[in-house]
Formats: C-alpha cells, structure tokens, sequence
C-alpha cells in the first residue's frame, strides 16, 4: 500500500484520528501538564531534550499521551506497538495509507525515540502497512495542539529542520512560527461576514479568524498546503472554502470584510526553492502585487492585514517603496517597520529555516544570494506589517497613512491596540482644530510621566518630558512646559479650549496661539491612546 500524493486528504481517516487524538487527551490542556512546566517552556525555546526525556519515560510506562505526543509534536520515532495502541481507530495501516503515518527507515541507525531523517519526497523504501509489528513507527506529519483565549486547537503542518534534520522539502508547510503568531496576534477580531486568508499554509490564520467569520475562504499556491490546512480545519470540526491560486485569482471579482496574508515574502532573486518561503517573483515583487490587489476586493470598512518584506537601497528612506505601494491603493493605512535586517543575516536567516545552512552548497546558495542584493544596492531588508482599511464611507482628501518603526521590545501589535489606533485615526480625520478645542479630554488611566533632569548651578533643570502609555505600540509623546501643564488639566472635566484659555491667563499667553502649538501634540496624544475624548470617538 503507497502513500498517498498528500496527506490526510481521506475525511474518514482524518475523523478516526481526530477521535484518536482526543481519547488520548492530546490538546493544549494536558500536553503542557504532561511535560511540566521546565520542559514545556524549554520546548517553547526550541530545547527538546526536556520533552523528550519526560516522555519517553512516560511511553515506556504505557502512556498513550505521552507516545502521540512524541510522534506527532516531537517527531520521534516508536514502537509499533505503542503507536497501535494509542491510535486503535486510525491504526498504523490506516495511518500509513491516509499519510498521517510512515515506516522509520531503521537503515539509518536510529533507534526508538530518536530523530531520523528520511527522503524529503516522503518515499522510505518500505510502506510497512502489512506488517504492524514492524519496530518503529514515525509520523509523516506535524499535529499539535494550539490555543487561543476560547479553545483548544490541533494544527497540522510539515516537521521542520530542527525535528528532521537537513533541508525541508520544496512542498514544505510551514507550522506555528514566529511570523504567523505575530500576525495572529495583531488581527482585528471583530464579527465579520467573509474573511479571506490569502497564502494559508496550515491553515492557522483561518484558524484564528473562523471564530469570529460568518465564513473563511482559504487560498494558496501550494498543493500539499491545502491538503495539510484542510486537515487542520476537519481535526478541529471547521469547515473552510479552500481554492487554489495565487494572489487574488482564486477570488476574482469578490469581496471580503477581513483579508488576512502571511505570504512567501522572502527577498530573493526569484529563485522559487521552497514554495512557503519563495514567491517566484524578483525582489519585493510578490507583496508589492499582494498590496496593489487588496482595493478591488474589500468591503467599504473592511480591514486587510499582511505581513511583508521591502527592499532598503542605499541610503533610501525604508518607506519609499512601500510608501507608493500604499499610496497607490488609495486606502487608509498603517505601516510597521519591526525590524531591518542587513543582506549577511537576512541570507543566514532563511538558510537556517529551510535547513540549507547545513548543507554541502550552503557557501554557493549564500553567495548567489548576497551577489543579488549587492547588483540591487540592497543595504537593508525590512520586515514589518501593512494594514490596510476601506473607509466605510467614501471621503475627500488625501487616504490617512501612517508609517511607523516600532522596534522597542514593548511595541507589540494586538488586535484592540490596532482596531483602536484606525478607530482613533479616522476619528481625527473627521474632526476640525475648532471641534476639537470643544471636546473633553481625559489622560489613559496608565499613562506614565517621565522626567530626564540634570542638576545646574540652580539645582535641577528638565531637560525632557515624556508621556508614555505601558503596552501601547508607539504610544509615548514628547511634552513641553505648557504641555505638561495642558495635559494635567486634562481629567474630562471641561473642554480643551477652557483647558488652554484658563493656561493662557495664569501665564499672560495668547490663547490662540497657545492652542495652535499644542493641538498637534494633542492630535498625536488622542492616536496613540494617551488621551481619550470622555464622549467617545463615535
């Protein structure tokens, strides 16, 4: 019996396992207990002797938790009888032919509860589905449980280099990674009709959103993704629209509320190695194209939030490039720059992700690439987010697009934060100077002033004032004396004109001028949540 082109794409098979996996307890609730917490948190730094230790004397007592858990979490290799006996619904045969299972390739040396590797085409030689008994057993997968602040979650993907060592496969599907929950984390969760995950890989964008999506279309370029992301959504009792396509042409002509993209973004020459990594697209192309897509297919408020990569030259401004990208949509957006990376570690990077660095042409594949960047007059490489909304009514005047470098460990997009900051910005764009001299303001309860002094022949002398607002990305502003003052009156008790009028008296100022310096800083205080309208924003 052969495996099959992609696995777990047999409904039947993937229920049976499904019921497996739950009689075992296997889920974000008892793999944690079961590990402990040091071996847990070990895992979560990517150090898995812990887990592996505390398991395998776990599976050598009988634990079926503990053996579906070094299969399919910690990709060991097992006993066939331990693994008949954690999965007696799915069964090696019907593990084997339904690709959730593989024989281990014993030829390699590796005994029980080791890490080998196998052919990345998934071929070892010998199916093993009509010999049970045979010594060991090894998931074709990566299973593992997830959560979110609702429920607990099984995320199917591909194992990566650090479970399997060497280069992944060129099909590979990327698991629950670095970038994916930064984006997860960031995603607005408001209720909406149509959601649309573009570029899904195992599905855990659709995952997130399904709870808070009439409905959740899927796409990706990448045959084995949607097989793998099909899995995930029947393992967790969802059901999703998956198409195949790239970009935007699976959805031609549609609209969605929410668009959500984690892309194969990576900088390259256009070389396409591996499929979740490579677009096949030179430079930037690819989220350039993504960009310029979304327009034609968001509902008027609807929100688009993707993760990108952009090209730093020379000594240019990073927001040039993705500045006319955005500007050419015609939308309200938000830019985050979190990071820039130089060429050396952005090649050394991506190398060691796929598992190439160890390989015998790492040095050729490292060069061809620096080569690129150096014929581009690439100095950096940025990485960030590009979120991008639909006034929900049409509006004159030029789209509200804000660029930011966030790079402070504190500066974390979450959904509230960023549904709030595109709240409070169009909020401003509504709002005339003279409006706002009308409305009643109040300080962020955790707002926070800090003071830099340095002592003088007078005694101390400030130098700096910085309000600063804990958890809020970019949520600081700069304050002067009159500043200082202005803000301390700000409790929501009278307006802001009576605020500066009252200010202006006690210091022989012109109230009008008084109030032309500081509405800026106001303007910038109420967008990063450090002062709040007492009426609310509408």
């Amino acid at each position: 019996m052969s495996t099959p082109a992609h696995p777990l794409t047999d409904p039947a098979a993937v229920d049976r396992l499904a019921a497996d996996l739950a009689a075992c307890g296997y889920d974000a609730d008892h793999v944690p207990a079961l590990l402990g917490a040091d071996a847990h948190n070990a895992l979560g730094r990517g150090q898995r002797w812990p887990a592996l230790h505390v398991t395998g004397r776990a599976a050598a007592d009988g634990s079926a938790l503990a053996t579906v858990t070094r299969l399919f979490l910690l990709g060991t290799s097992e006993p066939a009888d331990a693994v008949a006996a954690a999965l007696p619904l799915l069964g090696i045969p019907g593990g084997i032919a339904c690709g959730a299972l593989e024989l281990a390739d014993v030829r390699e040396g590796h005994g029980a509860h080791g890490t080998d590797s196998a052919d990345r085409d998934g071929s070892n030689g010998d199916d093993g589905a009509s010999h049970p008994g045979a010594a060991l057993i090894r998931a074709a997968v990566d299973i593992r449980p997830h959560a979110d602040d609702e429920r607990s979650y099984l995320v199917v993907s591909d194992f990566d280099s650090d479970s399997r060592p060497g280069a992944v496969r060129r099909d590979h599907v990327l698991g629950i990674g670095a970038a994916s929950v930064t984006l997860a984390r960031a995603v607005i969760r408001r209720p909406v009709d149509r959601v649309l995950d573009l570029g899904t890989g195992c599905g855990i964008q659709a995952l997130h959103c399904d709870a808070h999506a009439g409905s959740v279309t899927a796409t990706d370029t990448n045959p084995r993704a949607l097989a793998l992301a099909g899995a995930t959504a029947r393992l967790n009792s969802l059901d999703w629209d998956l198409r195949a396509g790239s970009l935007f042409e699976p959805v031609a002509g549609e609209r969605f509320d929410l668009i959500v993209s984690n892309p194969p973004f990576v900088i390259s020459s256009g070389t396409q190695r591996f499929e979740y990594r490579d677009s096949g697209l030179a430079g930037d192309e690819l989220c350039r194209r993504l960009v310029l897509g979304i327009p034609d297919h968001l509902t008027p408020g609807g929100t688009a939030q993707i993760l990108a990569n952009w090209l730093i030259r020379g000594d240019g401004d990073w927001r040039m490039a993705v500045g006319s990208w955005v500007a050419a949509t015609g939308l309200d957006g938000w830019v985050v720059q979190r990071e820039v990376a130089p060429p050396a570690q952005y090649v050394a990077l991506w190398l060691q992700d796929t598992g190439e660095a160890s390989e015998d042409d790492a040095e050729d594949l490292a060069g061809e690439w620096l080569d690129y960047f150096a014929r581009e007059n690439v100095t950096g490489i940025g990485m960030g987010s590009i979120t991008l909304r639909r006034p929900e009514h049409s509006r004159a005047g030029t789209p509200d697009v804000i660029f930011d470098q966030l790079t402070a460990a504190g500066d974390i997009l979450t959904g509230p934060e960023v549904d709030a900051f595109l709240a409070r910005r169009a909020y401003l764009a509504a709002v005339s100077d003279a409006d706002l001299l009308d409305v009643r303001l109040s300080l962020a309860d955790s707002d926070i002033l800090e003071q830099r002094l340095l002592p003088g022949r007078d005694g101390w002398t400030t130098v700096l004032r910085m309000l600063h607002r804990p958890g809020g990305p970019g949520a600081s502003v700069q304050l002067d004396e009159w500043g200082q003052a202005l803000f301390a009156g700000c409790r929501g008790d009278v307006t802001l004109r009576t605020l500066v009028e009252l200010l202006a008296t006690a210091h022989a100022l012109d109230p009008v001028a008084l109030a032309a310096a500081a509405l800026p800083t106001i303007r910038t205080a109420i967008a990063r949540g450090l002062l709040h309208p007492v009426d609310g924003i509408g």
